[in-house]
């Protein structure tokens, strides 16, 4: 099984990109930056997630117009980040792509115990 990371590059984000890394038992992870985000990236993933620090990244916008036109209503994907209205922006650009979210994860203070992050994981996969 693959899993892909796509992060805004920042070094919490990053850090956080780890921590799911870590916890994501029997998936083979890639986590890249969205600078270095190829549409073919998501090809092999079976499940991926986006994580941004703040809403509407630049590094996001080959991301945001890919998610425009194309279908991954058979892909389960996540959200992460630190703050609430990076959620809402996510989950904003997901919409049109009908990929399977589940819950966004909001790391408070960049914090998450590894329960609470294997448990959202295990809701996802």
């Amino acid at each position: 099984m693959n899993a892909l990371i796509i992060t805004d590059g920042t070094e919490l984000i990053g850090s956080i990109a780890l921590r799911i890394e870590e916890t994501l038992e029997g998936y083979k992870v890639k986590i890249c930056s969205a600078d270095n985000f190829a549409g073919n990236d998501l090809l092999p993933a079976d499940i991926f997630f986006l994580g941004c620090e703040n809403p509407s990244p630049s590094s996001f916008a080959y991301l945001e117009e890919m998610l425009a036109h194309i279908n991954l209503a058979s892909r389960k994907c996540g959200v992460f980040s630190v703050k609430e209205k990076s959620i809402k922006y996510l989950a904003g650009i997901l919409k049109d792509s009908e990929a399977d979210c589940g819950e966004p994860l909001l790391f408070k203070d960049g914090e998450i115990k590894k329960a609470a992050l294997k448990k959202w994981l295990n809701s996802i996969k």
